[in-house]
Formats: structure tokens, sequence, C-alpha cells
């Protein structure tokens, strides 16, 4: 039995949470938040039987085997390099850090320790997207030509006109961190490493500083292009939608929804024929009330998996940091207003 602690009373509560008990070799000893009261009685709702109101009590308990964190992304890299250095597996949410010194630090630990780690990109852990994944790997649209990403939803943080992580880009968040963040790791998870990219970052029409919305263009290392959209200040905007466009034919992955794991469908035409729905049912997903908990929960078998077998896990620190450098280079491109190759960042970041 792996005993595993959570940092964060949010979404480690109601997202983590189940989905770690969802796998029989993991109890859930302990978690914490930034008040130990309201942490004590979330925990004792939730029938976890350990509460502190200080993180590093959590990671210093020795009941504590491996340890998940969902926090603010500033806070990340000190509360996952602690509990490296004491020998605990770590699962980490993304952004990875807030900065990407922040993220070489959790890189090099983790390198040192050798322990698994994992950070929470869970999109590619929807079933639809793994069909979609095989279908390309299979050449169902042959050679690709190019892609693209239309993300266009209003998020209840900007609803709300919330000024945190999720809206403000100084600490690691804002669009490219709560967003974006997922598009690096699944455009690279379906068609390979991001050889350049070129990027745009605006606020909201009277304040600036609620960063909101993304226009990008990249190319893959093997050649094709990418154009990618993203706004999460779009009412009624047009969801989540994925294109891929080949030789011989198209697939394309779209959810209309407000839910950002439900309602995924997943389409495919082949020359010179049109577009028909590719049936995808997941029987696990149904039993949660919360659809990030299904994918979440096929990550934490996963990260269990490497800690029994002392193994790796995928998506790990490595895939975070990388992730990290691709955010870092898209504020650097809208700053300069520059392409930025990443083969020469990679040749001066060994300088």
């Amino acid at each position: 039995m792996i005993r595993l602690g959570i940092v964060g009373s949010n979404y480690g509560r109601t997202v983590q949470l189940p989905a770690f008990r969802a796998d029989p070799r993991c109890e859930v000893v302990a978690l914490a938040g930034s008040d130990a009261g309201r942490t004590a009685e979330l925990a004792r709702a939730a029938g976890v039987p350990k509460a502190y109101g200080d993180w590093r009590a959590l990671i210093e308990d020795k009941d504590v085997q491996a340890v998940a964190i969902a926090t603010l992304p500033n806070l990340q890299s000190a509360i996952a390099i602690r509990a490296l250095e004491l020998g605990k597996p770590v699962f980490a949410e993304k952004p990875m850090a807030s900065d990407l010194a922040g993220a070489r630090a959790m890189l090099r630990q983790a390198a040192s320790s050798r322990l698994p780690t994992m950070i929470d990109f869970n999109f590619h852990q929807i079933m639809v997207w793994q069909r979609a994944k095989a279908m390309l790997d299979a050449g169902a649209i042959g050679a690709l030509r190019h892609v693209t990403v239309h993300w266009h939803v209003e998020s209840r943080a900007l609803q709300l006109r919330m000024r945190n992580w999720k809206t403000v880009g100084d600490d690691g968040g804002g669009v490219l961190g709560n967003f974006i963040s997922h598009c690096f790791h699944y455009l690279e998870w379906f068609c390979g490493s991001i050889a350049g990219l070129s990027a745009r970052i605006s606020g909201l029409p009277d304040d600036a500083a609620l960063e909101t919305t993304v226009a990008m263009a990249l190319q893959y290392k093997s050649g094709p292009l990418v154009s990618l959209s993203m706004s999460c200040a779009s009412y009624l905007g047009v969801g989540h939608r994925i294109e891929f466009f080949g030789e011989d034919g198209t697939l394309v992955l779209h959810n209309p929804g407000a839910d950002y794991m439900r309602g995924f469908e997943l389409f495919h035409a082949k020359r010179p024929g049109t577009l028909t729905l590719v049936p995808v049912i997941d029987p696990i997903d149904a039993q949660f009330p919360d659809g990030r908990i299904a994918p979440v929960s096929r990550l934490a078998k996963l990260f269990f998996d490497a800690i029994e077998n002392n193994g790796t896990a995928t998506p790990g620190f490595a895939e975070g940091y990388r992730v990290q450098r691709l955010i870092d280079a898209a504020r650097r491109s809208h700053r300069q207003d520059a392409w930025i190759d990443m083969a020469q960042d990679d040749r001066e970041s060994l300088k």
C-alpha cells in the first residue's frame, strides 16, 4: 500500500483525492491546506485521517510515502524539491513552476533523487484522445500537412473577474500557464517536437492585466505548421477543437461544451469521403461526478506503477520542464515580437 499525502485542499481534494483512491494500491493518509481549521474539517468530511495547515508538516510526516501537489505554481517548486529530498515521489500540477528557474531546480532534484515524478497533463488520458492518437500513428490521414487548435471558452475566473494565478501571468499563470501549458504538451504528444514559435498575448479591453488570449504560430521539427488560437474570455465560444489535416484525410477532436474534459467527439474523413463520427466509449468516466477524475486516475495508475517498479513515470518532470521552456519562449516571443527557434534555445542553454 502506497501512503500518499495531498498538498492542496481544493483541486487536490475534489479531483486528485478520488482519482488516487480509485487505485487499490493507494491510501490517502494526509491533506494539507493553508488554513488548519478548514483543512481539518475538509479532511474529516473526506475520510482522510490527518490534516495540516502547513505543507512542511505533511512533507515531514514519516507516514507519508509519496506526495501530490495542487497549489499555486509559485509554491510548487519548494514543495516538490523538499519531498524529493526526503525520498518521496511527487505528483505535481501544471504549470510545473512559476518560472523556468524553478522548473529547472525541480528537474535537477528529480534527476538526482531518481524517484518517480508525474505532471498532471491530463487531456491525453481522455479515451477519445487516445483513439485519435492511435489513428494518427496508424496513418489514418496520411502524411501530416498542418494542425489547427481553436480553444474559445469563457472561464469562471474571467466571468467573476478574479485576480489569481489563473488570470494573471506574473506568477506562472495567466492564459499561458493555465491553458496553453496543456496545448504545448498535447501538441508534442500527438505529433512530435515543436521546433519554433511566435506568440502574441492580450488581456481584456478594460483590464489588460487579466491575461486571456493568445494567438500563436508554431512549427513541428518534422515540418508541418500549427495555428493556435486560445481565449478564456470567449462568451459562447466554439469550445475546444483540434484539427489534423493530412495528405489522405482529416481528423477532428471537438468539444463544444463548457466541461473541459467531457464532451469530446472524434471525426474522421478519408479522401474523398466526408467527416464521420468515430464512436468511443469510456466506461470509467461515468463512475465519477467530475470529468477530470477519470483522466487523472489513469495518470495516478502510471505513477503508482513507477513507484512499485522503481521506474519512470510519463509525463514526468522532464515533460513538465519542456512545457515550461515553451511557455518561457512564448513570453519572450511576445515581448520581442520575434520568432523563437527552440533548437537555438537548446544550444544556448548548454553554454
